[in-house]
């Protein structure tokens, strides 16, 4: 589901900003995106970006800056500058001229100014509380999102019970208007079934056709599956899958209504289903 966060915070060591987008895709696939001195905390993201999605791809990116006073803690290496000095003494000792070393060459040794040790520590910590914070404000995000798609399903699937409706009442004149259609294109087949055999068995042989083409079974279907659909939008869970599987059997029901339909009204009214059922399907992909 789609959906973006941003969360900034920091201590007396630094900050973290951290930068996290999701779009939609059938398993959680985390692309995360890590400075360097930060690589090691990548098993401990995942765990909890486990923690709080199931589906998705997710970009997380994270930057740090360090505080001032860690920016600026240098050390000196004493020992260098004694090492120096008395090579220096040496040195004058031997050709009784020149200048000594100034302050400035000192520092520009090698080795005499080096970089104290960091602390990540408490960075570490941080980036892993920020993380957090910001994982609630993508699962917010989401859940914005999924309350809009599921009024849009639930409106949807309030039109197909509308229609469904409809078709049912519409049955029985349906289902005359079959026999007759039939009746009128089968005239010489008719002429010899009456010449070879009685009423009767025309009357089973049209009563076996309608039954080929009555539509009563896919309605119920269509009602069932509805029912269930409703049913997975009231759970308290991730749901993409199952009513991924449920437009899919929506979709085939309205096919086949389709296929049986012998009148126009029918048609109409199963393209009708195909395009509501194809507008929920295509907002399903986006559903955890």
């Amino acid at each position: 589901m789609t959906a973006f966060a941003r969360v900034e915070e920091s201590n007396e060591t630094g900050s973290i900003t951290w930068e996290l987008r999701s779009v939609n895709h059938r398993y959680l696939e985390p692309s995360i995106k890590l400075p360097e001195d930060f690589k090691q905390l990548e098993p401990e993201i995942r765990k909890l970006l486990a923690r709080y999605l199931t589906r998705g791809k997710v970009d997380l990116g994270m930057r740090y800056k360090l505080g001032k006073q860690q920016r600026v803690a240098i050390a000196l290496n004493e020992d260098i500058v004694q090492n120096l000095r008395e090579v220096e003494q040496k040195v004058l000792n031997i050709v009784h001229e020149g200048s000594k070393l100034s302050v400035s060459d000192i520092l520009s040794w090698p080795g005499v100014i080096t970089d104290v040790e960091r602390d990540f520590s408490s960075l570490y910590a941080l980036a892993i509380s920020s993380l957090e914070a910001a994982l609630q404000q993508l699962q917010q995000g989401r859940e914005t999102e999924g309350k809009a798609l599921e009024e849009m399903i639930r409106s949807r699937c309030a039109q197909i019970s509308e229609i469904v409706a409809e078709l049912r009442k519409h049955r029985p004149q349906m289902m005359a208007a079959l026999r007759e259609k039939w009746e009128a294109n089968l005239d010489e087949k008719l002429k010899q079934w009456r010449e070879t055999a009685n009423e009767s068995r025309l009357e089973q042989e049209l009563v076996m056709l309608a039954q080929k083409l009555d539509v009563a079974e896919e309605l119920d279907r269509l009602d069932t599956h509805l029912a269930e659909v409703v049913n997975v939008l009231d759970r308290d869970e991730a749901v993409g899958r199952r009513l991924d599987f449920l437009m899919q059997e929506l979709n085939r029901e309205a096919n086949t209504l389709g296929s049986k339909s012998q009148d126009g009204q029918t048609t109409q009214q199963a393209v009708d289903l195909k395009v509501l059922i194809e507008q929920m399907r295509e907002q399903v992909q986006n559903i955890e």
